[in-house]
């Protein structure tokens, strides 16, 4: 099938996630949806908080609005249009994680957008939206049937892979599938770089990188390299519209024992009520807490990036990606810095 009738029908879906996302009700058929299947994804996006309890209807309607907004007409052709679609199909594994709604979504775009056929192993935590969206899409492009294939279970037989997962998950991966040509992805982190000479609106907007999606992404803020003088009360007081986060019972679980490990070590934390602030040049801060660390000079700043760099999944800052928009990567934002695409198109 023809790359284009792929980008119409994603087109068409994008409308619908985006109407999905910002929480509006069903209006008339121009979704290309009816009414029932339109609450049916509504009972879908309302179920998730019952099947894994870190995805509340906030985090799942985001996720659908960020993919929504990506899958226009002009988007997907200015991005698909630097790379060729494959004449002679494979099957590629995606190996998808569960950490937020939707995480492999982009990984499931790349291969079809590239020619190739996909079999999705879905996370145990997040197996219901993706077959959702992809009724859709099917509907929207019927040909397409035939190049996906969705499990939750064994992932039967491919070409070539793409899996994301844990440090841990690293030597599982090499051992099934190192025979494949592949894409293996482990733990990054993400940190924001602040000069001292951040507004607090430009701080408030900051609080989204670190507390959308609860701070489990690999796009979360999780570290912040301050000035020497700078005054973090500015940070805290920035921080407060979110105070609500730790009414969330999974994230207060894990803020109160972060919370009682530091104290019971005697360790030196800051605290507001609802996140923990602790000095400490590592990356990987535990959920519920945000590392900070102090720099004398830019060069410092450079190096420590540098020498971190296999780590770091995204940089927020005034001179890096605009605060409040680490969520937010745009189609060639891809992870880890590989080109899925080109990947895609070596297969």
């Amino acid at each position: 099938m023809e790359r284009n009738t792929i980008i119409l029908a994603l087109n068409q879906l994008g409308k619908v996630l985006v109407s999905l996302g910002e929480n509006q009700a069903w209006r008339d058929n121009s979704l290309g949806v009816t009414q029932e299947e339109y609450e049916r994804f509504e009972y879908i996006i309302a179920r998730q908080f019952a099947l894994n309890g870190w995805f509340t209807q906030d985090s799942v309607r985001n996720a659908l609005k960020a993919i929504g907004n990506d899958l226009t007409t002009e988007k997907l052709t200015a991005w698909t249009d630097q790379y060729q679609f494959v004449k002679e199909p494979k099957r590629v594994g995606v190996i998808m994680a569960g950490n937020i709604p939707l995480v492999g979504f982009h990984d499931f775009l790349c291969v079809l957008l590239s020619g190739h056929k996909i079999t999705a192993k879905m996370s145990s935590d997040d197996k219901t939206l993706l077959p959702e969206i992809v009724s859709l899409l099917i509907q929207y492009a019927p040909e397409l049937e035939e190049r996906i294939m969705l499990s939750d279970g064994r992932i039967g037989e491919i070409d070539a892979v793409i899996a994301t997962g844990s440090n841990n998950s690293m030597g599982y991966f090499d051992s099934y599938f190192g025979k494949y040509p592949h894409i293996f992805r482990k733990n990054r982190t993400s940190i924001a770089v602040l000069n001292g000479k951040e507004t607090q609106e430009e701080l408030a907007q900051l609080g989204a990188d670190i507390f959308t999606y609860f701070g489990l992404g690999c796009r979360n803020v999780s570290q912040v390299l301050i000035p020497q003088e700078f005054e973090l009360n500015d940070f805290f007081a920035a921080m407060v519209p979110n105070a609500e986060i730790v009414n969330h019972h999974k994230y207060a679980n894990n803020y109160d024992y972060n919370k009682a490990i530091h104290l019971m070590n005697q360790e030196n934390i800051l605290d507001n009520g609802f996140m923990l602030l602790k000095e400490s040049d590592q990356l990987f801060s535990p959920l519920a807490m945000v590392f900070y660390h102090r720099y004398n000079s830019v060069e410092e700043v450079e190096t420590y990036l540098k020498n971190n760099e296999e780590h770091i999944q995204a940089i927020v800052g005034k001179d890096y990606i605009p605060f409040g928009a680490a969520q937010c990567p745009k189609l060639d934002d891809y992870a880890d810095n590989v080109n899925t695409m080109s990947w895609l198109e070596r297969v």
